[in-house]
């Protein structure tokens, strides 16, 4: 099945807000096996929206519509999609019932054109808004190309899309079979090296297919497989990734949507290992991080922040010999801040973080020169980083990075063991 999304809103073609929902959707339908050639974007106005949807529903299965069914004028959608398909505007009880139930909890009446968002195209299938007052509206078109109709705001949107529509789309697509994905994550590595790497592999694909994505210094690919058995769609999603790792296992870092922090958080647990910090170019921001993550008290009793190297010898009892011959800005301070915040603290591990944010240079160093250190009770090292951006990026990747590093230490420490 073939589909493309129209964006309806003035406001996205005027910079007002981000057409979020069509990044959504797309990716939403590819784990579906519903690929989406064409994407739209038009203001608030009906001939334009109608000569649009001419266009697309001529050329795609499916067209699915965002926004323009609020209560105001300007709100065009379902009367434009009545009028090409023919179909008059009916009301729906239930939607309208429920319109009326939201406003009188609320103890506010309901002004007349909250009750146009009870307007549904005649003959569709309808969509409850359990998040917002617009339902949502699936219309078949007599060419058999299939119209859905969506409410613009995102939290109503992605709800009402993963709790009806899905259900909706899998069973008119096949209700036999299994559409099922798995998304392989992978860091330090670009998606053009990834990807030639894997060529072969991407050339070949059938069922299973692999789909890249890169992100701010990460890399995913999601394996999306059909069939109607669940053990079999498993095995041929295992054989592949095999296949993937064997070229690209140095980069791996997990499997699903959870992210580095969280997988960090989660092998620290369950290793039963704890972390400190010393942080220098990144202000406290990995401790931030890691402490966002649920239970991140059971592995991160504290850390440092020695912004300045004042602070390096007061808190860390970093030689001052080291900060005039190497520099602040070096790997041998590096490895000294990680062991020194390891040792004060009595953790497992010590990481740290010293470098250049920029704008300026430091210590003959451009922005964008990063160090990190990572300390156990037995071992020590330090990682150069070169990285560009604003001060922001810098110290976002710096993160990124460290916790990167680290997850591939403790996965190595982990391989030993099972050895």
């Amino acid at each position: 099945m073939n589909g493309e999304i129209i964006a309806v809103g003035s406001e996205l073609l005027l910079g007002q807000i981000v057409n979020s929902n069509a990044k959504y959707l797309s990716e939403q339908l590819s784990y579906l096996g519903i690929n989406v050639y064409h994407h739209s974007v038009v203001g608030d106005n009906e001939s334009r929206l109608e000569e649009v949807l001419e266009i697309a529903k001529d050329r795609s299965d499916l067209v699915i519509l965002t926004g323009g069914l609020g209560p105001t004028k300007d709100d065009l959608t379902k009367e434009t999609v009545g009028k090409l398909l023919k179909k008059k505007l009916v009301y729906d009880t239930n939607t309208e019932e429920r319109i009326l139930q939201y406003f009188n909890q609320r103890d506010r009446q309901m002004t007349e054109n909250n009750r146009k968002q009870a307007l549904i195209v005649e003959g569709a299938h309808v969509f409850p808004n359990d998040h917002g007052l617009a339902c949502g509206l699936s219309v078949p078109d007599d060419t058999e190309s299939l119209i859905i109709m969506l409410p613009g705001p995102p939290k109503e949107l992605q709800p009402m899309f993963e709790k009806y529509v899905v259900p909706y789309l899998h069973n008119l697509i096949n209700e036999n079979t299994m559409i099922e994905s798995r998304v392989l994550r992978f860091f330090d590595i670009g998606e053009s090296q990834l990807v030639e790497k894997i060529d072969d592999l991407l050339v070949s694909q059938t069922n299973p297919t692999i789909a890249p994505l890169a992100s701010d210094g990460e890399v995913t690919l999601r394996l999306t497989v059909s069939g109607n058995d669940h053990e079999e769609n498993k095995q041929l999603l295992d054989t592949l990734q095999r296949k993937i790792l064997f070229k690209l296992n140095d980069y791996f870092v997990g499997t699903g949507e959870e992210t580095l922090e969280e997988r960090l958080v989660a092998l620290l647990k369950q290793k039963g290992s704890t972390i400190t910090t010393a942080e220098s170019i990144t202000g406290g921001f990995f401790a931030s991080v890691i402490t966002k993550q649920p239970g991140a008290s059971k592995v991160f009793p504290g850390g440092f922040v020695t912004y300045g190297n004042k602070m390096k010898e007061l808190q860390l009892n970093i030689s001052p010999s080291i900060l005039q011959m190497k520099g602040a800005v070096s790997g041998p301070c590096a490895v000294e801040m990680a062991m020194a915040a390891r040792k004060i603290v009595d953790t497992d591990y010590g990481i740290s973080f010293t470098g250049v944010a920029g704008p300026d240079p430091l210590e003959g160093k451009p922005p964008g020169t990063v160090f990190i250190g990572i300390a156990t009770r037995n071992d020590s090292r330090s990682y150069e980083v070169k990285l560009a951006g604003s001060r922001e990026a810098i110290r976002d990747r710096t993160v990124k990075y460290g916790t990167y590093y680290l997850l591939q230490w403790i996965r190595k420490e982990m391989e030993k063991v099972d050895e």
